[in-house]
This record gives C-alpha cells, sequence and structure tokens, in this order.
C-alpha cells in the first residue's frame, strides 16, 4: 500500500472531460474516434497500415475497427529502443443488434439483441435504451451512427405478475430481454431503415451493420460531496481516456526520453480478445515491430526492444462492496479515491510479479500519488485482463492496474471522481520511462 497522501481535492477538468469522453463513445468505434480526435489535437497523425512507415520522431496512430494503437517516437530514438506500452480496451457488456433485428409479439414491436459479454442481465431492465455502432456502406464506406435518444426498453415483469421476483429473479436471454421499440405489426428493415434515415443515409446503402445499445442517462457526480462518478463503460473507456491523456501529455512535453510510450486500446476484451482488433490478435505487435523497422532496425533490434519492453494493462478493479464485504479478501479492500489499484493474481489471471509491481510503485510515486493492491478472495474466482494475453503473445514484462469501483459491468458503474485523474498522472510517468 502507498504511503502517499491524497489531496483534499483535485481541479475536476480531467473528470469532466471524462465525462465527455463517455458520452461521445457509446460504441468501441465512437471510442476510438474520440481518442483519435484528442491525439490529432495532440499533434498526433494517422498511418495506414498499407502505407510504408518513416523513420521521423512524432506521434502516429492506427485505427483498426473498434481497436486503435497509438505511439510517440522522441528525438534520438534507436531501432532497439525499448517500449512503454499502456494496454486497454474500447469494449463494453451490453445488448446488441441481431442481423435480423425485426421481431415482435402480441402486437408490440420489437427488436433482436444478442448479449455481448458477461452482463448483469437486471441492469438493463427498464432503462432508456439510444443505439450506436457502425454501419457498412454498399461503396465500401463506413458510417458511424449515435442515436442519444430513448428508442428501446426492456421492461421488467410487474410484481402482480411475479410474486416470487424478490426472492430472486431468474432472467431467460433469449425470451426476457428483447427491447420494445413500438407498437403494431412487424416490418421486415424498418430498425435498419430508420438508423439509415437517421443518419442521412438510404435503407439500400447500407449492407452491414455493428449496433448495439447504450443507456441514455448521461454520467453524473454523485453524492452530497460529489466524491463519486456514476457513468456507463467506465470499464473499460475510462483507462482509454486516462492513457491518451497520458500519451498526449508526454508527447506534448517532448524532450528525451528513454523508452517509446504506446498506447493500446483493444476490442473484445469482454469476450476473449480472440479477433483480428483484440489483444489475442498480431496488431500491437506488428505495429511495434513495423516501428522498429522504420527506424532501420533488424530482427535482433526488434528482439532487444522487447525485452526491455513494459505493459501496463489499466483496466477496472473491484472496491469492497459496504453489502457484500464477506466477498472480498479481508487484508485487499480498495476504496474509491484511494488512487490506482494494483491487481495481483498468483494463477497468473492478472501479469502482475515482483519485477512489474516495482514498475507501477516507481510511477506512482513519480507521480505522488496513492496506490492499493486488490487480490481476490480465495472462495471467488478471479476475473482477467489483456494483461496475461499481452505477456504471453509478445514475452514482455506486464502490470496489470486499474481503477476501484462498484456494479463493474452493469449498465451503469460507480468510481471514485479523483480517481481518473490520479491515474492518468501514474500513467504519464510510466510512459515517461
Amino acid at each position: 500500500m502507498s504511503t502517499a497522501v491524497r489531496p483534499a481535492s483535485f481541479d475536476r477538468t480531467h473528470t469532466d472531460d471524462l465525462i465527455a469522453f463517455l458520452s461521445a463513445s457509446p460504441s468501441p468505434f465512437h471510442a476510438v474516434a474520440s481518442a483519435a480526435e484528442r491525439l490529432e489535437k495532440a499533434g498526433f497523425r494517422r498511418v495506414a497500415e498499407t502505407d510504408a512507415w518513416d523513420a521521423s520522431a512524432g506521434g502516429r496512430y492506427v485505427v483498426r475497427g473498434g481497436a486503435l494503437i497509438a505511439w510517440y517516437v522522441p528525438e534520438g530514438a534507436g531501432p532497439e529502443t525499448p517500449f512503454r506500452v499502456v494496454g486497454t480496451h474500447t469494449d463494453s457488456p451490453n445488448l446488441r443488434v441481431k442481423p435480423v433485428p425485426d421481431t415482435g409479439s402480441a402486437g408490440w414491436r420489437q427488436v433482436a439483441v444478442e448479449i455481448y459479454g458477461g452482463v448483469p442481465l437486471n441492469t438493463w431492465l427498464d432503462r432508456d435504451l439510444g443505439l450506436s455502432g457502425r454501419l457498412a456502406l454498399r461503396d465500401g464506406s463506413v458510417t458511424l451512427v449515435q442515436l442519444d435518444e430513448p428508442l428501446l426498453r426492456v421492461p421488467q415483469l410487474a410484481i402482480h405478475l411475479d410474486r416470487q421476483v424478490n426472492d430472486g429473479m431468474k432472467l431467460d436471454k433469449q425470451r426476457h430481454l428483447t427491447p420494445i421499440w413500438g407498437l403494431g405489426k412487424v416490418t421486415e428493415g424498418s430498425l435498419i431503415e430508420y438508423v439509415a434515415e437517421r443518419a442521412g443515409l438510404a435503407a439500400s446503402d447500407v449492407i452491414g451493420w455493428d449496433l448495439m445499445t447504450h443507456d441514455v442517462q448521461p454520467p453524473a457526480y454523485l453524492g452530497k460531496d460529489r466524491e463519486l462518478l456514476a457513468a456507463p463503460r467506465l470499464d473499460n473507456l475510462l483507462s482509454v481516456h486516462a492513457g491518451t491523456a497520458a500519451l498526449a501529455a508526454v508527447a506534448a512535453a517532448g524532450g528525451e526520453l528513454g523508452c517509446i510510450p504506446v498506447l493500446a486500446a483493444f476490442d473484445h476484451e469482454e469476450t476473449g480478445s480472440e479477433s483480428d482488433t483484440g489483444a489475442q490478435g498480431p496488431l500491437l505487435g506488428n505495429v511495434l515491430e513495423r516501428s522498429v523497422y522504420a527506424r532501420g532496425g533488424t530482427p535482433e533490434d526488434r528482439a532487444r526492444a522487447l525485452a526491455g519492453t513494459v505493459c501496463l494493462s489499466s483496466d477496472m478493479g473491484h472496491a469492497v462492496h459496504p453489502n457484500y464485504t464477506e466477498r472480498h479478501e479481508p487484508g485487499h479492500q480498495p476504496m474509491p479515491n484511494g488512487g490506482p489499484i494494483l491487481k495481483v493474481n498468483v494463477n497468473n489471471r492478472y501479469a502482475t510479479d515482483a519485477l512489474g509491481r516495482a514498475v507501477f510503485t516507481a510511477a506512482c510515486e513519480k507521480a505522488g500519488v496513492p496506490w492499493q493492491t486488490f487480490v481476490s478472495n480465495n472462495s471467488m474466482p478471479c476475473g482477467t485482463t489483456i494483461g496475461p494475453i499481452t505477456a504471453a503473445r509478445l514475452g514482455i514484462t506486464t502490470v496489470d492496474c486499474g481503477i476501484a469501483a462498484l456494479s463493474m459491468h452493469s449498465a451503469r458503474e460507480l468510481c471514485g471522481a479523483d480517481d481518473p485523474y490520479l491515474l492518468a498522472a501514474a500513467l504519464k510517468a510510466f510512459l515517461e520511462g
């Protein structure tokens, strides 16, 4: 546990910007666009994977679907210069629209959805839901769409029709999670026609879509002293935002660095990371390798660079829950606004080891922020992150960290309002090497 003392309060500018980021990022594709916009303002430029990359200094980023890899090459960096990687993910559990979306029953028009990731199903009941995602068009282009209005709702059964609901509600994913969006006859193609119209497109031009629901209630400070933040998609857009801010700050400071700072924001972490945009895929490894070769490196230089590389996998963690304290490890009970948490699991569900702990501690001490440790109760299964995947795939030292939160994976989560800034400060210190 850190001995640093958290200041009584922080300027909430960082958390205010996080709220704007969350509101603009209801899907992984929007999160990538939001991060790219911030990086562009910081002087980064987008490069295509199909183009040749040059050796010049400066910031660059690559976008592939719902994933983004960004890096900053300082002046004087050699091909063997190691990387400092902040790893995050852009996806969150939710309800996603099926390929044939128009359905209904008993005079109601509904939308067929599939459950994405580990969703606490009851948190999606009786919420006003919008739609967001991307539309693939006939000409090969892609358009992002964000409908921040109450279009859909999954209504809960009234207690009069289920007197035992408070004894334990059991929801069937196929039968009970289909949202309603109107009355009348089900018409094939009506949902996509509506979404296309709202995007200023002809429905006939839309030949594919990745659409998902999101709660339209905006993020908000919570509590008498506004010391908490209630918001959707904190897992893990809080880390994406913090990593973006940290990388932009390092690039803006310039100067000599002993490493190349990198932000890796993957998609599909919530479903196992096995995709071309997930941590199991080759995207990050390819980008790091090409960066070495663009600076005139050889396979030997690549091996040297990776041998000195460290990844800090930043993902949300569990704060101790006051109503379920028995579910937590008694000696490790992180609290909101206590600073970033170091996540440890000896069975390698998290990648942290003693060497990684030293790197994390040094970054927090350099930034002057407190930190905490999270370990699961031995009787409770432990979740996992991109950390072990990245460590195994690239053979690099990896540390798992994050922010302590309640209601993880719910439609709306809760964390400390100061912690986003504290995490970003620690990530910046880490990226500076």
